[in-house]
């Protein structure tokens, strides 16, 4: 078993825990490579590593059984771009805040190591979408937790004709419009008023962004479908963005074309640990405020 390891460079715990990870590997015997950018930081934190090889940031996901990334779920997600359509296992390290993808804690680290080493884990495979426009010739863009479609630096609504399978089925009016994955379900999507789905379920979700109407209410279809959107605005830009990547300030009218993709995301996840208990964890989730008082 081989790991590539990578970092979010501005996080102030990252030293300690890069430490702590190629001690244990060490110890274990199995081969690793890392991003040179993070020996260059822990050196100048006088953190030496000993011998290690090191590779930068885009060739320490090739050639690896799996991808331990130490971040937040940016870092995941941002692994998951340069991973691609290889879908190479990721493993998450959580320095952020709720760590939805980045599952493990920084005190998990070592044992996690361990069991993953000792063949104690299991690979969960999470949806990515994939999205087209003849506005953007010749590109593919992909995302882990939406594709989104909204107003640039206009004040005023826009219109998003939404069409399911080429059948058209409703014209939101509001600030935009997420297409997003289960995984995507408690990102964007959820502060807009869209619901929790689990992240295995076969599903896509299509929710308003602040809708114009009390009629705009979100919708969730089979990802077997192909969503077509027209974006129409009355200032004349309109964005379209995947996992909160600029992706390009579009002149309305766009189309834009949006499915499953053909890879997927593969996390690398705890035995013993359910989604259920990370929402509890995380969003707090049924938790009775009034307890305590």
């Amino acid at each position: 078993m081989k790991f590539g390891i990578i970092g979010n460079r501005s996080k102030h715990e990252l030293p300690g825990v890069v430490k702590l990870l190629v001690d244990t590997l060490n110890r274990s015997g199995v081969e690793f490579v890392i991003d040179g950018e993070l020996v260059e930081l822990l050196k100048s934190k006088n953190v030496q590593l000993g011998t290690v090889e090191t590779r930068n940031h885009a060739e320490c996901v090739q050639g690896v059984d799996i991808v331990i990334a130490m971040g937040g779920d940016g870092t995941i997600l941002s692994a998951a771009r340069t991973v691609g359509t290889e879908s190479t296992p990721i493993l998450g390290v959580n320095l952020g805040k709720l760590g939805f993808l980045a599952e493990f804690a920084p005190d998990e680290l070592e044992t996690s190591i361990k069991n993953v080493i000792a063949n104690n884990y299991h690979v969960e495979e999470r949806m990515v979408l994939e999205a087209t426009s003849p506005s953007l010739p010749g590109q593919t863009l992909y995302g882990v937790n939406d594709i989104v479609v909204d107003k640039s630096r206009s004040a005023r609504v826009m219109d998003v004709e939404t069409y399911i399978n080429g059948t058209f089925a409703v014209t939101y009016r509001g600030d935009g419009l997420i297409i997003s994955t289960p995984t995507g379900s408690t990102a964007y999507a959820l502060s807009n008023g869209g619901p929790i789905v689990t992240p295995t379920s076969n599903v896509i979700g299509i929710t308003p962004i602040a809708p114009h109407t009390l009629s705009g209410r979100p919708l969730i279809v089979p990802d077997t479908d192909t969503i077509r959107v027209v974006a129409y605005a009355t200032a004349n830009e309109v964005l379209l963005s995947a996992d909160g990547q600029e992706t390009g300030i579009l002149e309305p009218p766009i189309e834009i074309f949006i499915k499953k993709a053909n890879h997927t995301l593969r996390l690398v996840k705890c035995v013993d640990r359910s989604y259920y208990e990370v929402l509890r964890g995380k969003l707090l989730w049924g938790k009775d405020v009034r307890q305590g008082e």
